[in-house]
């Protein structure tokens, strides 16, 4: 550690955090206490800190010198079990640095949208972050706004904003290569409605995976419909009729695969012997309560949320950092895959 780093200004975390080689999140934490930070990151923080004589109780001012210590956060659904998992996230490291949170639920109505934004901005928040509903884009506020912006789940249009994403395409990659490995060669997959940029990345991503394991999918091609289990039994019905021999189905959504369990369980195939089944998002109510447990994908959501609030500390801190920024997912491993 270069204890030459200096600065004519008073230190804040950012530089202590820069210094030490870490997130301003996790040179809070280390500096707060009570928080899980490994001893060496902990102890390197602290030299960091010695070194720029920036004492733990300046860390709610280094954060809002000169501001609010506010910001908006601003939602499309309120009640979704996407965006409730990136607004904990990001509520979790606002927390972190002492920042408070004023949440508002837009509904998806863009004029309402705006008078959330004008109500905020006369209460002088430092910044936004507009969480979506959907990975699909949504159309950015604009440039002129006098505080930074940030979009969590659903990226903006414009490549200028900062936006937080999940790897959607790495997902679609990560479903194949779990199934490829637990002994799969046949695999079918059951994809939601092509309208959402959601199911096709999956699905797009699922091919490539497949390609690179030198197969395809069963029958093909993806089969698309909606995001109804309705929809997972019928495919896999479609899938079992073909008689093409299929060892594994994927799906792109968990309420698909528990429709594809279903079918699977009403024509006396077995789960995970004969076909394994795949599920993508780790909805935990369907996804521990089917028969069997179902594997899938966890989409890291309370990370991206966490990741969406140290992109907007740092932009209101001057270092803006534009463009999409992707999270990437992890498998859950449960009964359906058997490994």
């Amino acid at each position: 550690m270069d204890a030459s780093f200096t600065t004519s200004r008073p230190a804040t975390l950012r530089d202590v955090a820069a210094l030490a080689g870490v997130s301003i999140a996790t040179a809070s934490k280390a500096l707060k206490g009570g928080y899980k930070v490994r001893e060496e990151t902990r102890e390197r923080v602290e030299r960091a800190a010695a070194a720029l004589h920036f004492a733990p109780n300046q860390l709610a001012t280094s954060l809002q010198h000169g501001r609010s210590g506010t910001v908006g956060l601003i939602t499309s659904d309120l009640e979704g079990r996407f965006s409730i998992p990136v607004m904990m996230g990001a509520e979790d490291a606002f927390g972190i640095g002492e920042i408070s949170v004023f949440l508002c639920d837009a509904r998806g109505d863009a004029l309402r949208e705006r008078t959330q934004i004008r109500a905020l901005l006369a209460r002088r928040v430092d910044g936004f972050i507009f969480v979506g509903d959907s990975t699909n884009p949504r159309r950015s506020v604009g440039q002129e706004l006098p505080v930074p912006v940030v979009y969590a789940y659903s990226p903006s249009e414009d490549p200028e904003d900062i936006s937080v994403v999940s790897d959607g395409r790495g997902a679609g990659r990560l479903v194949i290569d779990h199934l490829v490995e637990s002994g799969r060669r046949a695999i079918a997959y059951v994809a939601g409605d092509p309208s959402f940029t959601a199911a096709t990345e999956r699905a797009e991503g699922a091919a490539e995976a497949l390609a690179a394991h030198g197969l395809g999918f069963v029958g093909g091609a993806p089969l698309y419909g909606d995001w109804s289990e309705a929809w997972g039994r019928r495919a896999a019905q479609r899938i079992l009729a073909s008689g093409e021999r299929v060892d594994a189905i994927a799906c792109g959504a968990d309420q698909l695969a528990r429709g594809v369990l279903d079918a699977l369980r009403e024509a006396g195939a077995d789960v995970p012997r004969e076909i394994a089944v795949m599920g993508h998002d780790d909805w935990r109510h369907v996804a521990t309560q089917a028969r069997p447990t179902l594997s899938t994908i966890d989409m890291n959501l309370q990370e991206l949320g966490r990741t969406a609030a140290q992109l907007l500390f740092d932009a209101i801190d001057g270092a803006v950092q534009p463009g999409t920024h992707t999270i990437p997912a992890r498998v859950v491993v449960r009964d359906s895959t058997g490994s």
